[in-house]
């Protein structure tokens, strides 16, 4: 899928791919009429959702950068496709809505520093130092926007804790497990931050590879 990309936004990678695979192979495409994006970037999983949706399909994506809420708008106009696509903060512009189905794209890579980043591009991918700074709030905040019997997919990588993911959905009501996974080498992000890695003893030495996976969470049909 050809996308426009401004400057300094976020390429979509093996992470994109794998997370809009595991969408298509779990079946959840040809019964989806809501759908959310969380983490657009250039629209890349909110497009394919739509595509496979037809007409049928009402989706909508959230980016906290106006960059990447401008590039999915742009995205969505070249290629034809119905997409609202929303600027705020995780699922904070569509509360109160539910959706059949929540694809999120997190950031979720380990970084030196406490704080998510305010501008720039690393802001979407740095998580704080497990990489855990964004997950843990979408994973506790998903049942709110998804309806009885929906379902979530996360991408993300296993050096910020796959089980930490599944604890965190299942605390929050939804049965949780691992549906997709790959094996990525580094990118220019993980490379050189390879030594902080290899001292936080998340990868061992010259380690230069990660394992991607994608995590579903389903809500029960009787659940409010």
């Amino acid at each position: 899928m050809r996308l426009i990309r401004l400057p300094g936004m976020y390429r979509p990678q093996a992470d994109t791919r794998l997370l809009v695979s595991a969408y298509m192979d779990q079946g959840l495409a040809g019964g989806a009429r809501t759908v959310l994006d969380v983490g657009t970037g250039t629209g890349a999983v909110a497009m394919a959702a739509a595509e496979a949706g037809g007409g049928d399909c009402r989706v909508t994506a959230v980016d906290i950068s106006r960059r990447a809420v401008w590039t999915a708008r742009a995205n969505s106009i070249c290629r034809r496709r119905r997409v609202a696509v929303l600027h705020g903060d995780l699922l904070e512009p569509v509360l109160g809505r539910t959706f059949d189905v929540v694809l999120a794209n997190p950031p979720y890579v380990p970084a030196p520093t406490r704080n998510a980043p305010v501008r720039g591009p690393q802001r979407a991918w740095d998580a704080g130092r497990d990489g855990r700074l964004l997950l843990d709030r979408l994973c506790r905040q998903i049942p709110h926007v998804l309806r009885p019997g929906g379902s979530v997919l996360v991408v993300q990588s296993a050096l910020s804790g796959v089980g930490a993911t599944l604890r965190t959905l299942g605390s929050a009501g939804l049965r949780a497990r691992v549906v997709a996974h790959s094996r990525e080498p580094f990118g220019p992000v993980l490379t050189a931050r390879a030594p902080y890695l290899e001292a936080g003893g998340l990868v061992e030495p010259g380690c230069r590879e990660e394992e991607l996976v994608v995590v579903r969470g389903d809500k029960h049909a009787s659940h409010t």
